[in-house]
């Protein structure tokens, strides 16, 4: 099973050495890292490449001339891998938020589930104990209720950038479908995925708060999301599992 694992950056030149190092020695076989990165100002490029010189077999890196959005990130990330021969995508985190621990058990679930969905809302999933209350709530009702009630899906960690999709299911949902660019990209993905049919499993995460950096969600970035989850929903509100791609 070839297994690709893409990370978008932006600004991740310390976190990224750690995070390609955790993925190369992973027990899975054939693993190979793609990494997407947004024309850093602090060097990441520079340094993706410097990791892939002594890796040309195992890591890519694709450089794009501008910050051009987290949900284009993954859809070029997704494109080359599936034309790279990937049976399972990855996405993540570079900044540790997503444990590279969890990806053998979400890849072995992938032989039962279309897509599987590292969660932090679902029983036994958890948040960093550093964050604050009202954070913790919001991220909570934006996930568990406000976009779940809006959309009618099942899936309790709406946001989750953490996921381990079968190649077929990424052809299925056609990624030319996908517009959405911002965090809200992960809602439209989550969207049309149960929207078609496709088996989703959540499995419990801890989420840890970022090791080293500032995190890129800001109270706009979520203000924005919600919004647009209402576009998801009259975008796509009348896909059914006859509209997958072939």
């Amino acid at each position: 099973m070839k297994i690709t694992i893409v990370l978008p950056t932006y600004n991740e030149a310390d976190n990224l050495p750690k995070m390609v190092s955790a993925l190369l020695a992973s027990s899975l076989n054939d693993l190979s890292i793609l990494i997407v990165d947004d024309n850093s100002p602090d060097g990441t490029g520079k340094v993706a490449d410097e990791l892939a010189q002594g890796n040309r077999d195992r890591i890519t890196v694709i450089h794009r001339e501008g910050k051009s959005g987290l949900g284009t990130a993954y859809i070029e990330g997704f494109t080359q891998a599936i034309k790279g021969g990937a049976d399972v995508i990855v996405q993540m985190d570079c900044d540790f938020s997503h444990s590279p621990s969890y990806i053998p058990h979400m890849i072995d679930q992938t032989k039962s589930y279309d897509v599987v969905v590292g969660s932090r809302y679902v029983p036994g999933g958890k948040v960093d104990e550093r964050w604050e209350f009202g954070r913790y709530l919001l991220s909570w009702f934006a996930n568990s209720l406000y976009t779940r009630i809006i959309l009618g899906i099942s899936t309790h960690d709406t946001t989750a950038g953490f996921k381990a999709w079968k190649r077929d299911t990424l052809l299925g949902i056609g990624l030319d479908r996908v517009h959405s660019n911002g965090y809200v990209f992960q809602v439209e993905m989550a969207y049309i995925t149960e929207k078609l049919g496709y088996r989703v499993l959540e499995l419990p995460i801890y989420f840890e708060d970022r090791r080293i950096g500032k995190s890129k969600m800001s109270i706009p970035v979520k203000l924005e999301a919600a919004i647009r989850t209402w576009q998801v929903r009259m975008k796509h509100g009348g896909l059914s599992p006859k509209d997958r791609r072939t």
